[in-house]
């Protein structure tokens, strides 16, 4: 690995743990925390790594998940404890680093570079044991030389997992994935890509940039660049 080394660490099934945590009893079951059906947003917002297994999905509508899991437990979110949790982690991110640049909740990155507190791996190990032993969550991380392959990396293993993507294996580990799991890449993107034949990250980066810029404008410079392993964007402290 280069001298830069990007951590991204995302707390798995944020909403769903936290509350798992409140309510021991809901520990290894089915759990799903739903809006309001009375109020019209009646739609999955997290769920466990249980009702994940079972089929249930994100955005679901209430009824379709329950359908999907049969015994399926719905349980309202509780903002203010996740904003607790939240907070939480971020200051035991804060004992390995100031770079810290939040990306939602319950994900992070973290700027280790010229860390002396161990190497790559070892920093990623004691966040991962800390979080575990001392909140009881379980976080996924990504380690790497460029934020968008470290928010890959923490895609690839779940739950409570390490993946580490280096100058030398990002070709093999990630250019094979959906064109879709590139950060940036939303709906609209992937159905021009595929439009044009493109349906990998592989396909992405190679691919002639001055075309992906024909079709996507500078964002398809920029795709090329982050396919390639190039992103010199900075953790940007909150």
């Amino acid at each position: 690995m280069n001298d830069r080394v990007i951590l991204h660490s995302d707390a798995n099934c944020f909403y769903a743990s936290v509350e798992m945590l409140l309510n021991p009893e809901l520990q290894d079951k089915a759990v799903a925390v739903c809006g309001s059906e009375d109020d019209r947003h009646g739609i999955v917002l997290a769920k466990s790594e249980k009702a994940k297994r079972m089929g249930v999905k994100t955005g679901q509508a209430n009824w379709e998940a329950r359908q999907a899991c049969p015994g399926l437990i719905c349980v309202p979110p509780h903002y203010e404890q996740y904003n607790r949790f939240s907070m939480l982690l971020r200051n035991i991110y804060r004992r390995y680093t100031d770079l810290i640049e939040p990306y939602g909740m319950d994900e992070c990155w973290l700027d280790i570079t010229g860390s002396s507190m161990g190497s790559p791996l070892a920093i990623a190990e004691s966040i991962r044991e800390t979080i575990k032993n001392e909140l009881g969550l379980t976080v996924s991380i990504g380690v790497s030389f460029t934020k968008i392959f470290a928010k890959l990396g923490s895609d690839l293993k779940k739950p409570d997992a390490i993946t580490c993507i280096t100058p030398e294996s990002y070709r093999k580990q990630i250019w094979a994935l959906p064109a879709s799991d590139l950060l940036y890449v939303g709906r609209a993107t992937t159905e021009k890509l595929h439009k044009h034949g493109i349906e990998t990250i592989g396909g992405i980066a190679q691919c002639d940039k001055m075309l992906l810029k024909s079709w996507l404008g500078i964002n398809g410079i920029k795709l090329w660049e982050f396919a390639n392993g190039v992103d010199d964007s900075r953790v940007r402290p909150f």
